[in-house]
């Protein structure tokens, strides 16, 4: 390698996002967005109950509609291979208000919404379950894991001097990106080209292709933009299936869009959970008992998990543990990943949970936290790749002023106001991938730069730019990226902030090995000024080869190129995990301070400021990094005051599924957000010490809320989201 070590090389950063242009021009293109010759529309037709069969469809009237080329019902539609958990037209069993059970194909969205509602559809219908706090008692453990002890419980808790056993809940949440599930749909034989708006298109690659009984390569898919997922588009969906069964019985390209409505149900949700939580410490505050059991809802087609009790397994240590989950299968759609799944559920209760023990011992909640610091990983014993929690403990608290702040209850006023401080610990997890890309050093001297991953609106653009870019020591602004291809290198899914972690490392590892074969091409050009040297004694700036030993010795890029033959150098690599990736756990980390204001008469809260510190590596670049986690924060807001998706118990569909109901802040709900970072390599994770972002934010934002409204009116809610209501009767 000729790579200087990555803690020397200068940093650049783009100081605007690289995508910017293109979408504030319109340039950008999303799924729904591209001009397809030819294309027809499909609608997609839900079950109106939520338990049972469909008996028939009378679709003579839908049939004869202006405009209709097909209609797609379980008892024509063609028979697919493997579907793993999305039921897709291929038997009549209604699981959940809401299903697809239909989908109609016309020359217009107009034409193919019209006839939908032609349709005559006949059910058999039987009973069903909804409510979830009624069926707790057939609650039972999920298929796959769920359960942790170690320790004796029964001998730690005989010990303790101070004890809190409470519960705690969160509702169902609804993901909603702003750009609503798309698929475009194209057969060319048994050739299929799809742009998806996805998570992951090698997912969707392999999906269709295993639905369909076709190889894998024979399926093309686009994605160069996406207008935001948090885990819903990281799964194939009923939707994306039936726009390429559409495609197929139509003979033609066919467009299939969600209405916002249908974003609830056949899209995924975060499940409800109800954890109970029993923590018990000696006087001084060391844990001897963590026991922490989550339940939550499932669905009858997929035995999904909200693992609400799991974080409780690393993040504090304590002698003795226990944790499970049981879950309550109910007549809903599937539960899948949202935005810190499990991470965030957990940190509302487990961290209350530490709230109210502290005051219980009269300790300070920081103080009770580094009591309990986990120097290593409780569940091994293994030693963490980089940890600095106590810094940010540290750094947010001196920000905020915690020190200065009010330690009773419902004490601090300012005229009607009742003002409140609490704190919280973030945590996610870190992880990555192996990634491979392709880095292209063209003759005019910018890079090209190609791999297979997504961009969500997190940045992804903007931190491989920047990868390239210190390979050779350039401006990020003379770097092409192209993403969102299944032709390009293979990287895989975004979700689980695992996308900067394991992408831009291939990044610039490809971009090295080109850097290395184009000094080798110049030692060995006899009318270069470097002939002859060793290609590992070359570096690149600013566009020149040069001789380390002697850097006015040089040669442009461009120049070298030109004279052999004007050929682009090209080098593709794949970054894997570290060898010794099992000796060592990796965890991001933050802590999370929150000021709210409560009217004393209508019980009405502000959420004044959140100021919060974070250690997760290397921050790749400034803004779109802290726009991550100041995203993430405004949902803990959301997540703390307002979201929540109403299940009616009789019919099963979510009451609220509209923007203008289903309740998420707005600007005159988000006070001052203060957000740093530790910035803090993690060489032992990846070369470039950075650690995923995308989920952390949510973490803890939501518990430090709750928190502080407690400190504010001297009322402890337990049920999210903290509503009036639940304030007044308190």
């Amino acid at each position: 390698m000729i790579d200087t070590p990555l803690e020397q090389q200068p940093e650049r950063q783009l100081d605007h996002r690289y995508d910017a242009l293109a979408k504030v021009t319109g340039r950008a293109k999303y799924a729904a967005e591209f001009p397809v010759k030819n294309v027809a529309y499909a609608y997609i037709v839900q079950a109106t109950i939520p338990a049972g069969t469909v008996a028939a469809i009378d679709d003579a009237a839908a049939t004869r509609a202006s405009g209709v080329h097909s209609i797609l019902t379980p008892f024509n539609a063609p028979k697919l291979a493997e579907l793993g958990n999305v039921n897709v037209l291929q038997d009549t069993t209604v699981y959940y208000s809401g299903q697809p059970i239909a989908v109609v194909v016309a020359r217009s969205l107009p034409e193919a919404r019209s006839a939908a509602a032609l349709l005559h559809i006949t059910y058999k219908e039987q009973p069903a379950k909804l409510d979830f706090e009624g069926l707790l008692k057939e609650a039972r453990p999920p298929k796959r894991g769920g359960t942790s002890r170690r320790g004796d419980p029964d001998a730690s808790l005989a010990k303790a001097t101070v004890t809190i056993e409470q519960t705690y809940s969160t509702p169902v949440q609804n993901h909603n990106p702003m750009e609503p599930h798309a698929t475009i749909a194209a057969w060319d034989g048994d050739k299929l080209n799809v742009y998806d708006a996805t998570q992951g298109i090698t997912s969707v690659q392999q999906g269709l292709a295993r639905a369909f009984s076709i190889p894998q390569t024979n399926v093309h898919v686009e994605c160069p933009y996406t207008g935001g997922g948090f885990g819903c588009k990281g799964y194939v969906w009923s939707h994306t299936i039936l726009a390429a069964m559409a495609a197929k019985v139509a003979q033609r390209p066919v467009k299939l869009v969600l209405d916002r409505d249908q974003m609830f149900g056949p899209v995924g949700s975060r499940p409800n959970t109800r954890q109970h939580i029993k923590l018990a410490a000696s006087s001084d505050g060391k844990l001897l008992l963590q026991q922490h059991d989550s339940t939550c809802y499932t669905s009858f087609i997929s035995d999904w998990v909200e693992s609400a009790a799991n974080p409780t397994t690393l993040l504090y240590d304590s002698e003795s543990l226990s944790v499970s989950h049981l879950v309550v299968p109910l007549n809903l759609g599937m539960g899948t990943w949202m935005r810190a799944p499990g991470e965030a559920t957990n940190s509302v209760a487990l961290e209350i949970a530490f709230d109210e023990l502290a005051e219980k011992l009269n300790i300070d909640p920081i103080q009770l936290r580094l009591a309990n610091y986990a120097e290593k990983d409780p569940r091994n014993g293994k030693p963490w790749s980089s940890k600095h929690l106590r810094e940010a403990y540290a750094q947010a608290a001196e920000r905020f002023g915690w020190s200065k702040r009010n330690t009773q209850p419902g004490q601090l006023r300012e005229g009607n106001k009742l003002i409140g401080h609490g704190m919280a610990t973030a945590n996610y997890g870190a992880g990555r991938s192996p990634s491979s890309a392709v880095v292209r050093i063209l003759p005019n001297g910018r890079l090209f730069v190609g791999i297979g991953t997504q961009d969500l609106g997190t940045g992804t653009y903007t931190i491989l730019a920047q990868a390239a870019a210190l390979a050779f020591s350039i401006d990020p602004s003379l770097v092409d990226v192209k993403l969102g291809d299944t032709n390009l290198p293979r990287s895989g899914g975004s979700g689980g902030s695992t996308t900067a972690a394991s992408v831009c490392p291939a990044v610039y590892e490809a971009a090295s090995q080109a850097k290395l074969k184009l000094a080798q091409l110049a030692v060995a050009d006899t009318q270069s000024p470097l002939h002859g040297a060793t290609a590992e004694d070359l570096e690149a700036k600013d566009g020149k080869l040069f001789l380390k030993s002697a850097p006015d010795k040089s040669e442009t890029i461009t120049a070298l190129i030109a004279r052999n033959g004007g050929t682009p150098v090209e080098a593709t690599a794949t970054s894997e995990l570290a060898k010794d990736r099992d000796s060592f756990t990796s965890h991001s980390w933050g802590a999370v301070f929150a000021e709210v204001a409560v009217d004393a008469d209508t019980h009405m809260v502000h959420v004044r400021r959140v100021v919060a510190t974070y250690d997760i590596g290397t921050l790749l670049n400034d803004k779109t990094g802290i726009n991550q986690l100041t995203g993430g924060i405004v949902w803990g807001i959301s997540m703390a005051l307002h979201e929540q998706a109403l299940i009616d118990k009789k019919y099963g569909r979510t009451v609220n599924e509209n923007f203008a109901e289903y309740h998420v802040p707005v600007n005159a709900d988000v006070g001052e957000i203060d957000v740093t970072c530790l910035n803090i390599p993690d060489y032992r994770f990846n070369p470039l010490g950075a650690r995923g972002i995308g989920e952390i934010g949510i973490t803890g934002t939501a518990a430090a809320i709750a928190n502080a409204i407690y400190n504010a009116t001297g009322k402890r809610v337990r049920d999210l989201p903290i509503t009036l209501d639940k304030l007044m009767t308190a």
